[in-house]
């Protein structure tokens, strides 16, 4: 149960940094075109989509986390995916350590358990593909 619970953390922190960079390459192609008009999809929920355009793109609002936005320029927004994309890069192999931690846990306990029970494991002869 563990181990889910890290690797379900894991995942939604690999969902984080796709959207981070989904927003860095938003951000660099407003860059590119030169434009600060944006005409894109906004999801009301429950993938209810309409058509908003913006006037002005130059500024935008950034999830800085807690629920809480900063209005920052192309630039500085830049600079904090950056940041944050590294420091949610170097959370996520920490909890693959983790998780490593706890299967070589669990493996060593299920050998212990083996071990106890005078089980081996069966022979390569023995076992067959169940697919």
């Amino acid at each position: 149960m563990f181990l889910r619970k890290v690797l379900d953390q894991r995942d939604s922190v690999y969902e984080k940094i796709s959207q981070y960079l989904q927003l860095k390459n938003t951000i660099q192609s407003l860059q590119e075109s030169g434009s600060q008009r944006l005409k894109t999809d906004v999801d009301l929920g429950c993938n209810f989509y309409v058509q908003a355009e913006v006037e002005d793109a130059s500024r935008i609002f950034v999830a800085v986390g807690y629920g809480f936005f900063v209005e920052m320029t192309h630039d500085e927004a830049l600079r904090f995916i950056e940041k944050k994309t590294s420091q949610l890069t170097a959370f996520t192999e920490q909890l693959t350590k983790d998780a490593s931690k706890i299967k070589a846990n669990i493996r060593m306990v299920l050998e212990g358990l083996r071990e106890l029970q005078g089980l081996t494991d069966l022979p390569e002869s023995r076992r067959r593909e169940v697919f």
